[in-house]
């Protein structure tokens, strides 16, 4: 993959840190209960993804790396689950140790597709016992130089102590193998010797015991910490306003490199971070300037925040942004191998499909998308292709080309994901993707409408959404002629 003429390779990377399960439970919130003032959550799906350094691996496997996790997943069912995702992302587990704690787990009520009502945690961060450390040491030892790059990312669960940490760092520096540590940790001596600091703005007050408001502050700060610490740079991330780039010798804010956060539409931080210094690691290992590292990673963290969870980046999102396409496509519009491993990435979640031609959004289009994405976790809309709509609506149709329909699709926030199929019907993407609801709207009958049978006989359900009144692009385009032509209409 090339992004801003630049090629990005298949690079080995070593991530070490703490493996968390993030665990998402679908449902609603429609009564208090009788027993106590509190919601009732009725579940209606689940699903499961790697957190904490299990997330940052996820994300580099996504920007097409070699990634191998260093970390410990405990003897119970999450552990177990641990590992069974990341062979399924094809990340090597010969590093993922068996430990006596429990696997940290963080679970999540969603309620109304995307309002997180309550998080659970279940954790042991007691320190990783030194013999355990000591295998994982020596194992790394004997495999140091087979990695470009190392990326650390401190939960501060029990694994990354400072006296582990710094084995590694040493021997990663005596093999020329840079760091990137993603901190946490006020006790600064753990961290010395790293290539690149990666705090937030919270992390950075902490560590440095100084105000991080103004942009001087926060780059007196990072560079104080950079100091401090032996490293190279400091990345300090700001939210809202972006990342700052800073060295150790840099004296004053006009040094320091800014890049201002993307204008993604924000729905849930977690996982930014993690997908900030995977990007940054990925682009390093390829060699890019560490200006354009930043940049890019600035862009992924800015993907990453308009997504639900700590659902992983892929390279080809970041990619599109340097092609020139608008933001709001990048992670939305589906391309064959999305649509080939959907329903497999979706496993636990309800998914809801329609399609149309779509060819001028009006008011019936937004009210039918956004109740048919009240009957799921995901909606996906299938969009006739340019070709397709011709066949079907005659030489003069569509008014506007499939790019424009697509992008329009993708700015409503209730439409999850968009797919272009150049065939008559949706049968074969409805077939891939695999449904658990099928919409339509208009006076179709149930049994009518394309794939019906194919969702039935999955035990799916199929539903029709009635159109609203006077409301059709037929209607729309009939008016404007008659405007033209001065008639009354």
């Amino acid at each position: 993959m090339t992004i801003a003429k630049r090629s990005v390779q298949p690079k080995s990377i070593l991530v070490v840190g703490d493996a968390m399960l993030d665990i998402y439970y679908h449902g609603a919130v429609s009564r208090i209960s009788p027993e106590a003032p509190v919601p009732v959550f009725k579940k209606e799906g689940e699903r499961f993804l790697l957190g904490g350094a299990g997330n940052v691996a996820v994300n580099l496997a996504a920007a097409g790396q070699r990634v191998s996790l260093m970390a410990l997943r405990g003897r119970d069912i999450y552990g177990v689950q641990f590992r069974e995702l990341c062979l399924q992302k094809g990340i090597d587990t010969r590093f993922l140790m068996e430990s006596e704690k429990a696997t940290t787990v963080k679970t999540r009520f969603l309620a109304e597709k995307r309002h997180q009502v309550l998080r659970m945690d279940v954790e042991d961060v007691s320190p990783i016992p030194d013999e355990t450390a000591e295998r994982l040491l020596s194992a790394f030892k004997d495999s140091v130089r087979d990695f470009d790059l190392v990326i650390m990312s401190d939960y501060m669960k029990g694994l990354l102590t400072e006296k582990f940490t710094q084995s590694l760092l040493k021997l990663a520096k005596s093999a020329g193998v840079p760091v990137l540590v993603d901190v946490k940790d006020t006790n600064l001596s753990k961290y010395k010797g790293a290539f690149l600091l990666k705090p937030n703005l919270l992390e950075l007050r902490r560590m440095t015991g100084m105000p991080a408001d103004s942009q001087e502050e926060i780059v007196r700060a990072s560079a104080w910490l950079s100091k401090e610490c032996e490293c190279k740079y400091t990345l300090t991330t700001c939210g809202a306003n972006g990342m700052v780039l800073v060295s150790a010798d840099t004296a004053r804010d006009s040094n320091a490199f800014w890049v201002k956060s993307t204008g993604h539409e924000v729905y849930d931080v977690t996982g930014a971070g993690d997908t900030a210094i995977a990007y940054m690691g990925a682009c390093l290992a390829n060699r890019f300037p560490i200006r354009e590292a930043v940049r890019l990673a600035n862009y992924a963290a800015g993907i990453q925040v308009s997504k639900v969870g700590a659902s992983a980046v892929y390279l080809r999102e970041v990619e599109a942004f340097y092609s020139g396409v608008n933001e709001s496509l990048t992670h939305k519009l589906l391309n064959d191998e999305d649509i080939a491993n959907f329903r497999g990435s979706h496993a636990h979640q309800t998914i809801v499909f329609t399609n149309g031609c779509f060819d001028i959004p009006h008011v019936g289009h937004i009210r039918y998308l956004r109740e048919a994405a009240k009957l799921g976790d995901v909606l996906v809309v299938g969009l006739n292709s340019d070709a397709s709509v011709r066949r079907l609506k005659g030489p003069e149709r569509p008014v506007n080309c499939e790019q424009d329909r697509a992008e329009m699709l993708c700015a409503f926030s209730f439409v999850d994901y968009v797919a272009v199929f150049d065939e008559d019907t949706p049968r074969c993407l409805i077939e891939t993707i695999c449904p658990d609801v099928l919409v339509k709207g208009g006076d179709y009958a149930a049994d009518e409408i394309v794939g019906a049978d194919f969702v039935r006989a999955r035990g799916g359900s199929v539903e029709v959404l009635p159109y609203v009144e006077g409301k059709s692009t037929t209607g729309i385009l009939e008016r404007i002629r008659f405007s033209g032509s001065g008639e009354s209409v």
